[in-house]
């Protein structure tokens, strides 16, 4: 973070093109949400090759097609999901809230300022797998991500996320909301 900080302090002033560059850090990492146009009307990155690649700099349209290429290879599977090893604490998680029926805990690799998940402690591998009797759990989803999203001063609002199968980007199957929030989201959302 300190090499692309000093590169974007040194380089700053060098083309009126800087104007133009938008960047959000947050949690160690920046991402670029807006490219620089050329003289030739195309977009490019004036930063080096070196930054763009360093482990705590991405770009948003590189997130999304690592985790679209994740989903077209997850497979509804038998044996536990990464949520399920949180669920029984086989592997940590940052939890940030846990009750009878769900458990919050923060995203890994966050696409916000504020970004955690919500999952059911029983595992149903998709939304479109939740049965009518899943209802009241559904709901208990919700107001947990209402409740943990408050306790998290997500006061000027916040976005749920649930990725359903592949054309979803789902990732895991196991259930989970994404709740994101500490910046302005943009529209359409994907």
């Amino acid at each position: 973070m300190a090499t692309l900080r000093s590169f974007l302090f040194s380089n700053a002033f060098k083309t009126s093109n800087w104007s133009y560059l938008v960047c959000r850090g947050f949690r160690n990492r920046c991402f670029v949400i807006t490219s620089i146009p050329s003289a030739s009307g195309k977009s490019f990155s004036p930063i080096p090759e070196s930054i763009l690649k360093s482990k705590n700099f991405s770009t948003s349209s590189s997130l999304l097609s690592d985790e679209v290429e994740k989903a077209k290879g997850a497979k509804q599977a038998a044996e536990p999901t990464i949520f399920s090893k949180i669920v029984d604490k086989s592997i940590p998680a940052d939890i940030i809230y846990e009750d009878e029926q769900c458990l919050a805990f923060r995203d890994v690799s966050p696409q916000a300022p504020v970004h955690f998940l919500v999952i059911p402690k029983s595992p149903i591998p998709g939304l479109s797998d939740a049965q009518e009797f899943s209802k009241q759990l559904l709901g208990h989803l919700l107001l947990t991500a209402k409740r943990v999203a408050e306790k998290e001063d997500l006061s000027n609002g916040y976005r749920l996320v649930i990725n359903n199968g592949p054309d979803g980007a789902q990732s895991v199957y196991h259930l989970h909301i994404h709740v994101l929030g500490g910046r302005q989201m943009s529209w359409p959302p994907g």
